[in-house]
C-alpha cells in the first residue's frame, strides 16, 4: 500500500543503552519481574517476559529509525513513542522512554549533537520532559490537550496545551507557531517526530476533534520544514484509541504514506547533488 517501503525487524536494547535514560535499579526490576502490583497498574498492563522483550525491541526500533534517518532522510518506527516513562518508573503504557534513550545514544555514538522531539500526541510527554529537563542539547516540543492525561505535566522546552474541540484550524495554528518558535531558539540535527493519531475526531480519548485531512496537514508541515532545512526525521507511531479501529489504522497509514513521499524527495536530492 506504500510503494518503496522497506521493513526490517526491530533489534533489542541492552541494559547499558537503557541506562542512558533510566535508573539501573528500575531496569533490573523490570527485567526480573520485580515490579509491584501498584507499579504495574501505573504502567497499564501486567508484567511478563514478553512485555519486557516487546519494550526492549520497541526502543531498539526507535534507535534504528534514528540511525536510518541520519543516513537516508526519513525513517519510521511502527510502534514506539513511549514517552510517558520517566527515569525511575513506567507510566501510561510506557515501560522505557524510547525518545530520550535514542536521542542520547545518537549523541553517545557521536552521530549528532542536537535533537528536537516534536510531540503531537494528544498527551504531553512528561517522561521525556522530566528526563531531558536539564539537557540543553535536546529540545522538547509538545502540542497536546490541556486537560488530558497526564494530569500533572512536566515543564518541557515548549508546551502548547489546547482546549477540547480545538479542531483543525486551532491545531494547525498552534503547530506553526510552535515550530517557528522552536527553530528561532534551536538548530536540531535530527527531529524525532512522535506522530500520535489520537487528536482525531473519532478517538475516544483525544477530544481535540481533528479530521483526517486536518491530521495530514501537521505531518506535511513538520516534514516539509525539516526537508527545506535538510534535517533528517525519525518518526514513531504513538497513541491512537479510535472508537473504530479502522480510523486509527487509516491515520497511521496516512502518516507513513506522507513520510514515504518525503523519503523519495531526499533520495532525489541526493541523486541531484551527486
Amino acid at each position: 500500500m506504500v510503494p518503496g517501503l522497506q521493513v526490517q525487524e526491530a533489534p533489542t536494547t541492552s541494559d547499558g543503552v537503557l541506562s542512558l535514560a533510566h535508573e539501573p535499579v528500575y531496569i533490573r526490576r523490570v527485567s526480573i519481574g520485580g515490579l509491584s502490583v501498584a507499579e504495574q497498574k501505573i504502567i497499564g498492563f501486567p508484567w511478563s517476559p514478553q512485555m519486557v522483550e516487546r519494550s526492549r525491541h520497541s526502543v531498539g526500533a526507535t534507535i534504528e529509525a534514528c540511525r536510518t534517518a541520519l543516513r537516508s532522510g526519513v525513517a519510521i518506527n511502527l510502534a514506539g513513542g513511549t514517552y510517558h516513562a520517566p527515569a525511575g518508573h513506567g507510566a501510561g503504557f510506557c515501560v522505557f522512554n524510547d525518545a530520550a534513550i535514542a536521542d542520547r545514544l545518537m549523541q553517545t555514538e557521536q552521530r549528532l549533537q542536537s535533537v528536537t522531539i516534536v510531540d503531537w500526541d494528544v498527551h504531553q510527554g512528561e517522561g521525556s520532559a522530566s528526563i531531558l529537563a536539564r539537557d540543553d542539547s535536546v529540545f522538547t516540543l509538545s502540542i497536546h490537550g490541556a486537560g488530558n492525561y497526564p494530569f500533572r505535566n512536566e515543564q518541557g522546552d515548549l508546551d502548547a496545551g489546547l482546549p477540547d474541540g480545538a479542531g483543525d484550524a486551532g491545531y494547525l495554528t498552534a503547530l506553526r507557531d510552535s515550530l517557528g518558535a522552536m527553530f528561532a531558539r534551536f538548530s536540531p540535527q535530527l527531529i524525532l517526530f512522535l506522530a500520535g493519531v489520537d487528536p482525531h475526531e473519532g478517538d475516544r480519548l483525544g477530544h481535540l476533534k481533528l479530521t483526517f485531512s486536518g491530521l495530514a496537514a501537521p505531518d506535511r508541515i513538520v516534514l516539509d520544514a525539516a526537508h527545506r532545512k535538510r534535517i533528517p526525521v525519525a518518526i514513531a507511531m504513538v497513541g491512537g484509541y479510535g472508537n473504530d479501529i479502522r480510523d486509527t489504522v487509516t491515520v497511521h497509514l496516512q502518516t507513513i504514506a506522507i513520510a514515504a513521499e518525503y523519503a523519495l524527495r531526499w533520495q532525489d536530492n541526493c541523486i541531484s547533488s551527486a
